[in-house]
């Protein structure tokens, strides 16, 4: 890992408390969180779309780290064929969060 790269993932928030600003998405996140573990279940499907740099990646990390999960990122231009995304979904735990970043590349 690079030194930017060690210095960028120090400085992300890693809870929604720590997160700056959205405060109306954050909120209704809080209320999806907490009714899935209240249920026992792994919190829905959730898609997040903007421009880059908004914080989606960070977003679906705190989700992760919330939840209790692992948390697994990938870009949709690394998924070349149907096998790929097959390989990546069989290796995935019940409950982990799995971000594809530029999903609308699919």
């Amino acid at each position: 890992m690079e030194k930017n790269e060690t210095l960028d993932i120090s400085i992300r928030p890693r809870t929604l408390q720590e997160y700056i600003g959205q405060d109306r998405i954050k909120e209704m996140l809080r209320i999806f969180i907490y009714a899935a573990r209240q249920r026992k279940e792994s919190l829905d499907h959730v898609l997040f779309f903007g421009p880059p740099g908004l914080g989606k990646t960070t977003l679906a990390g705190i989700i992760a780290r919330e939840m209790g999960a692992n948390f697994h990122s990938l870009t949709a231009p690394s998924i070349e064929r149907i096998g790929d995304m097959v390989a990546i979904l069989t290796n995935l735990e019940a409950g982990d969060v799995l971000f594809i970043d530029e999903i609308h590349r699919l």
